[in-house]
Parts: C-alpha cells; structure tokens; sequence
C-alpha cells in the first residue's frame, strides 16, 4: 500500500510563519506606539489633562447670540457641537466664528451668532510639548457645557 503525502511543502510553511511574525510584531509595535503618547503640560509642568479639570467658563445662548465668559484657565479654542438638519456638527470656534481671536483669557467675554440646537462647548487648551513647541489638547467631554 502506497501513501500519498499531501502537505505544505517547507518553503511555503516557511515563507507563512515569517509572515505571520512580522504581522504580529508590526500589532505589537503600533499597540505599544499608542500607549505612549507624548505629554503636553501647562502651568509649570502640570499635566494637561489636570488644567481641564480646572476650567470654568460660562456660555448661554439668548436667540442666536451664543455668550461665553471665561473664568480662570486661558482657552485657547472650543469644539463646539451642535445639532444641525437631522445630524450633529463638530466645528472649532476658530473655525465657527469670524470674530474669535487666539483664544479667550481669564475674565474674558466672547459673543457669536450661532445657528442649531442642543450646543455642546468642549475646551481646547494650549500647552508645550514634550519636545518642544505649543501643542493643543482638547479635554473631554465631561468638562463641557452643554446649552
């Protein structure tokens, strides 16, 4: 009785195997790459993410006039979502406004037409790289206000 031996000849196992490898490092890379993203502080060192805990800024909106008084952590810009036609829009401030400067101060008032419902004002604070240069950070939700 003659076997017939079928299989994956060496080469090809070979060629799957390193193929397999340089796919799995390549995850393992990216993965650890995202883990370690560079820190941008504000305040003499302090972490960015612990200025936005700090912001306090008002915004009301009387028609289409949207209002916003800064309280005591300079803001650079604001994504500001909204609703529109069915849908929600995220725009930046410096994008929305033709009249917002480079940010607003503390104590600081801002006025702009504004269109839609359900408004969300999400601060983006300016701080310095790591490795130099002024980066932005856009906090997270929780520090927003919603009108």
């Amino acid at each position: 009785m003659k076997l017939n031996k079928k299989g994956v000849s060496p080469v090809i196992a070979t060629v799957l195997l390193i193929g397999m490898v340089i796919v799995l490092g390549l995850i393992i890379f990216l993965w650890m790459k995202s883990l370690t993203q560079e820190t941008i502080t504000k305040f003499d060192g302090e972490n960015i993410e612990l200025a936005c805990e700090k912001v306090n800024f008002e915004a009301s909106k009387v028609e289409n006039q949207l209002i916003i008084s800064n309280g005591n952590v300079p803001i650079f810009d604001f994504k500001v979502r909204r609703a529109i036609a069915g849908g929600y829009e995220t725009e930046s401030a410096r994008e929305l406004f033709s009249n917002w400067r480079t940010g607003l101060n503390p104590d600081e008032v801002f006025s702009g037409t504004i269109d839609g419902e359900d408004i969300i004002l999400i601060p983006v604070l300016l701080g310095e790289g790591e490795s130099g240069g002024q980066k932005t950070h856009t906090c997270d939700e929780i520090y927003g206000k919603e009108i």
